[in-house]
């Protein structure tokens, strides 16, 4: 059945000859649209996944509206935490950063600030040998971090790791985006997301306090993902799906750039990044 999914699933794109028929007036070209239909496939095959989508699509106008159409941001945002990464060693910031051309969903403002950390090799890549085996990508299974101080407030490990199609492709098997994630309170109007964590492997429950660089789960590849990685955001409420995303401003980072090191508070997309 999964394989007939993906075929279905390509099969749609035969709808662009409809565009053909168009221009042309070729009725009978113009049919072709209707395998267009075939896309309501992507959406039963995980009707949650597209019900959480419509949900965080919908609340954009309200984060707009909420902040009168000044979200917040680097310049703006006066922050009452200082985070370290959630991880430890060296990592490349795969995804993310502080501006429109960096950011990872500048136009989504729920992960406008999020982050997606992996680990490579000397040559760039993520993995050795089979990359359809997720033992295969260097972070799977590494520790994760809490990356403040403070109380978890939301656990999900129920959720299994996502097969790695290749090509940048996402086959998400959880009925949540972020698959396994956890979230933590650091104060009222901050709140941390770590996601697609491995099955089983959260070691902290609701309502328990953390500390900062405490062990709290370990990195898999559940959600909407198409290979291991980390994904952290930080939000000014606890709803990943209606609340803004802020600025992230960290403690002591070293960045590599050029085969040389410094410290920063924010980092960016192509970045390979450690805690001090």
């Amino acid at each position: 059945m999964h394989i007939v999914f993906n075929i279905l699933s390509w099969i749609k794109w035969v709808g662009l000859i409809g565009i053909l028929g168009i221009i042309t007036g070729n009725d009978t070209l113009t049919l072709f649209f209707l395998f267009f239909l075939l896309g309501f496939v992507d959406i039963f095959r995980n009707f949650p996944v597209f019900l959480q989508s419509l949900r965080q699509a919908f609340a954009i106008p309200l984060i707009y509206f909420r902040h009168r159409f000044n979200l917040p941001s680097k310049d703006n945002y006066t922050h009452e935490t200082e985070f370290i990464l959630p991880f430890d060693g060296q990592w490349l910031v795969v995804n993310g950063g502080t501006d429109r051309k960096t950011s990872h969903s500048w136009c989504i403002p729920t992960q406008r600030y999020a982050y997606d950390f992996l680990i490579v090799d000397k040559d760039g890549k993520s993995f050795s040998n089979d990359d359809k085996a997720l033992e295969s990508y260097y972070c799977y299974g590494k520790d994760a971090l809490a990356p403040a101080d403070g109380e978890v407030v939301s656990v999900a490990s129920h959720h299994p790791d996502s097969d790695v199609p290749g090509r940048g492709r996402i086959e998400c098997k959880a009925h949540d985006l972020r698959g396994n994630h956890i979230v933590i309170k650091h104060s009222d109007k901050e709140y941390s997301t770590i996601a697609h964590l491995k099955p089983n492997s959260i070691i902290v429950k609701i309502g328990q306090r953390v500390t900062q660089g405490q062990i709290i789960a370990r990195c898999g590849n559940s959600g909407n993902t198409s290979e291991p990685h980390v994904h952290f955001q930080i939000s000014d409420g606890e709803s990943f799906f209606t609340s803004a995303g802020l600025p992230i401003k960290f403690k002591n980072v070293i960045v590599t750039e050029n085969g040389k090191n410094c410290t920063t508070e924010y980092i960016s997309r192509g970045q390979l990044v450690q805690n001090e």
